[in-house]
Order: C-alpha cells, then sequence, then structure tokens
C-alpha cells in the first residue's frame, strides 16, 4: 500500500532530526507542489505536530504528538518494511474484539490494531484490563497463518519471549515472562499477551495476539490495588519511552517472530529465548488447574510449551494450561 502524504513527510523529518528539510526536497519527494506539501503539514498541525519553517532552509519537526499516531509509526518503520494494515482508534471496547471484526469482514492480514483506550480490555480468563488513555500501549496483531491446531501450543510463549526481548534490547530493562503470558519485573506486571483463535478441524483459520503494556503511565493515577502489583516501562526505564518509536520497532519484531514462527519450528531459539526470560523456574509456585490445586518447583517448559513441576513427592508433571501463583515461601 503506498505511504500517505503525511507519513512520506514525517518519515523525511524524522529522518533528519535537528535539521531543515526544503519544501522543494519534500515536493520531490511526493511529486506535488509545494503548496500542497503546506497544505498537508497544516493537517499534520491540526494533529499536535509542530514545525519551525525558516525561509530558504525549510521544516523541521519541533514537536510531535505523544499518543500512538498511525503516520508517524509508519514513518519509524525501515523505508522497505513488508506490508501490513494498520488500524488506529482513540476509543475501543477491546483491540483483540476489533480485530476479530475486521478479519471477518475480510481484511487482509497481517493486520495491526492499536487504541489510545479501551472500554473492556481483558486479559485471560476474562479478566478485566485497566485500559485508559493514559500512555500505556494497547495493540493487537492478526493473522491466518492456515497451520495445524497442533502449532498453536508453543504461539502465546514464542511470540511473548521474543516481545520480552525487544523490550530489554529498546528500553535497557530487564523484563521476564511469567508462564504463559505475563510480562513482569521483580514480581510486578507490567503486561500481558491474550492470544485467541478460530480453528477448523485441520487448521488454525485466524489468530489475533493482543498486548496490553503499561508503558508511559503514572502509578499515581490508577487504582490503588494496582499499586502494589503493577509497573510500567518508563518506572523501570526512569525515563519516559517514545510511544510512536517503540510501537514501530515493537511491530517490526513481532511481524518478524510470527514470520519465523510459521516458516518452520524454531526449538532451540525459543529453548534459548526462553531460559533467558523465564521468572519461574527454580520457583515454588502452585498452578490452579480447574479446582485442582498443585503446589511444586518449576522445571521449565517442554517442546510443546507445557509447565514442568515437580511436585512434593517428586513426580514430574506437565501442565498446557491453568494459573500459578508464586508461593510466600519463595518470594
Amino acid at each position: 500500500m503506498r505511504p500517505s502524504p503525511e507519513t512520506v513527510i514525517l518519515r523525511v523529518l524524522v529522518s533528519n532530526e535537528n535539521e531543515f528539510v526544503s519544501g522543494s526536497t519534500l515536493a520531490e519527494k511526493l511529486g506535488m507542489s509545494r503548496v500542497a506539501i503546506w497544505q498537508h503539514m497544516e493537517k499534520l498541525r491540526d494533529q499536535g505536530f509542530e514545525f519551525e519553517a525558516v525561509r530558504a532552509r525549510g521544516y523541521r519537526l519541533t514537536k510531535r504528538p505523544s499518543a500512538p499516531h498511525p503516520d508517524l509509526i509508519r514513518a519509524y518503520l525501515p523505508a522497505k518494511h513488508p506490508p501490513f494494515g494498520l488500524e488506529y482508534v482513540s476509543h475501543i471496547d477491546s483491540t483483540n474484539d476489533e480485530a476479530a471484526r475486521l478479519l471477518a469482514a475480510g481484511r487482509s492480514t497481517p493486520l495491526v490494531v492499536i487504541a489510545r483506550r479501551q472500554t473492556k480490555g481483558r486479559g485471560r480468563f476474562g479478566r478485566t484490563w485497566h485500559s485508559e488513555a493514559n500512555g500505556n500501549l494497547y495493540i493487537s496483531f492478526a493473522f491466518r497463518p492456515l497451520l495445524a491446531p497442533v502449532r498453536m501450543q508453543t504461539f502465546t510463549l514464542w511470540m511473548g519471549v521474543h516481545i520480552c526481548d525487544f523490550i530489554a534490547a529498546f528500553t535497557g530493562t530487564s523484563p521476564g515472562i511469567k508462564w504463559p503470558n505475563d510480562i513482569l519485573f521483580d514480581q510486578r506486571k507490567a503486561g500481558g499477551i491474550l492470544t485467541e483463535a478460530r480453528m477448523d478441524a485441520d487448521h488454525i483459520r485466524d489468530i489475533v495476539l493482543g498486548l496490553g503494556l503499561n508503558l508511559n503511565s503514572d502509578p499515581a493515577h490508577w487504582p490503588e490495588d494496582l499499586v502494589r502489583r503493577a509497573t510500567s516501562i518508563v518506572e523501570q526505564a526512569g525515563a519516559p519511552v517514545d510511544t510512536n518509536k517503540f510501537t514501530a520497532a515493537l511491530i517490526t519484531r513481532v511481524l518478524s517472530a510470527y514470520e519465523q514462527f510459521v516458516a518452520e519450528p524454531c526449538p532451540d531459539v525459543f529453548a534459548d529465548l526462553w531460559q533467558k526470560y523465564d521468572l519461574l523456574r527454580g520457583r515454588t509456585v502452585a498452578i490452579l488447574n480447574g479446582e485442582e490445586r498443585i503446589a511444586g518447583s518449576v522445571s521449565g517448559v517442554d517442546a510443546e510449551g507445557s509447565l514442568i513441576l515437580r511436585d512434593a513427592a517428586g513426580k514430574t508433571l506437565r501442565f498446557r494450561a491453568g494459573e500459578v501463583t508464586i508461593e510466600k515461601s519463595d518470594k
């Protein structure tokens, strides 16, 4: 899909950070008049951008929105990034639900849906995910992988460790993953992953991977019950994160990880990344499996993504699903 004029303008300006770009250069890039360029820049001004204009020198970007902005996200992508659909909405019930609706309407994939605020954000087991317009990131990725259902068993774990690896590299922080889908710092939750799929008997029809991440939100504005058990990237990094630059780089990493997953199993890559970011290995935990609560020591995960637990009797158990809590004696 051809980029919008606003995306092209922003791409040129952010790639020449702190430098002036002449109106003629922008006009040549877009194949339009300098008056038309000015009109598109006025549109960007209405959306929260500011530019310094100096006669005979050109334009320089001096302010950009802190909230996600689709043209700015695309401007930060590599020039030859593989194509994907991008939908941004200010308020939505759930980015996962919107992605599912777009899939049902026949939209092509990969598809990315981003919202500034969710009114019905959720995690596993239908739990509410606090999703105010407070600097956090709410994003969903939709795919049509046409894979056998058995391949789904490790999808969330594979994507989770790649997201952790990305966060660590981009922000210089030390996240970890709590099986199967929570991103934590020192046992305080910063993000969660929710995977939802529609399957036929012999293949996965489509799949939506949702990520809610506490990015730049101030804990002082969180509900009181969240403050003790949650954290944010800005708190861990000690400085705000550029939301649009972060989101562009995250999209690149997630789409690349998805392509790797679909192309062929990568057990060695998965094992190395899981060992690097696994927060449960060697810990004493309790897992709620249905109505049964089982305690034991975690040995890691197997090739199918099952949690390996050694119980008090020394028996090795494997769980494909369940709710895990770290025992108080091991905190």
